[in-house]
C-alpha cells in the first residue's frame, strides 16, 4: 500500500468521523484528532490525522513536530499563511496543500482572514513511538 492510498483512505475515514477535541494552543485554535493507526505494512510508523480550526485571526504559536514526521496539510475552508523553515511566507487557500519535512520549524501559521474561520486537515506519517505532535519554539 502506497502513502498515497494511506492518505486516501485517511480522508475518507475522516468524512465519517465524529470525534472532540483533543488538544488546543489558544482560545481561538482548536484541534481534533480525527484518525490514528499504526501503518501495517511499515513497522514502526504511524498516521495520525487532525483538523485545526482557526477563528477569525487565531493564530498557532512558532512550533515544531515530532522529529520523524511528514506532514501533509490541506486547506478545507478559508485560508492559511504558513512559513515553514526558510521557505516563503505563503497564503493556501480551500483546496490547497503543502507539505513539511521531518524535523521541520512551522513559525507562521495562522487564519489569513480576519473575520471568516479557516479549517486545515493535516496527516502525520511519524514513529510510532513518537507521542508529542507539536512542540511549541521557546
Amino acid at each position: 500500500m502506497k502513502v498515497r492510498t494511506i492518505i486516501a483512505a485517511t480522508c475518507a475515514a475522516l468524512a465519517i468521523s465524529m470525534a472532540g477535541p483533543v488538544s488546543a494552543h489558544g482560545e481561538a485554535e482548536t484541534v481534533t484528532k480525527n484518525f490514528e493507526a499504526a501503518i501495517p505494512n511499515i513497522p514502526g510508523k504511524s498516521l495520525i490525522a487532525v483538523e485545526v480550526d482557526y477563528a477569525p485571526g487565531a493564530a498557532s504559536p512558532s512550533h515544531t513536530h515530532a522529529r520523524s514526521a511528514f506532514i501533509y496539510a490541506y486547506v478545507i475552508s478559508g485560508a492559511i499563511e504558513s512559513k515553514v523553515n526558510d521557505g516563503e511566507t505563503r497564503i493556501y487557500r480551500a483546496g490547497e496543500s503543502w507539505s513539511e519535512p521531518p524535523n521541520a520549524s512551522h513559525q507562521i501559521s495562522r487564519n489569513a482572514s480576519k473575520t471568516q474561520p479557516a479549517k486545515l486537515l493535516a496527516v502525520f506519517v511519524l514513529d510510532t513511538s513518537d507521542k508529542a505532535l507539536t512542540t511549541p519554539v521557546k
